[in-house]
């Protein structure tokens, strides 16, 4: 007598496709995972040019009179 019923412990071939189902479950959410933190790194606001322009300032790589005068032509321009 061979036991096939959902109560015995013998599902005959029936596990194998319960094992698949398992790993295409890990796998897409391991691949869903992968790139969803894959492209956050892209998704992020693009700083603005006045933001680029004060954090260079604040790093000394241009004077405060060219500061002033990047400043003032960004400002006319509407960024």
């Amino acid at each position: 007598m061979t036991a096939t019923t959902w109560n015995d412990w013998y599902f005959g071939w029936d596990w194998l496709l319960w094992v698949g189902f398992v790993i295409l479950l890990f796998s897409g959410l391991g691949n869903w995972g992968y790139t969803y933190r894959a492209h956050r790194r892209y998704d992020a606001p693009h700083k603005g040019a006045l933001t680029i322009l004060d954090e260079r300032y604040a790093r000394g790589e241009i004077a405060r009179d060219e500061y002033l005068r990047m400043k003032s032509e960004l400002s006319d321009v509407g960024v």
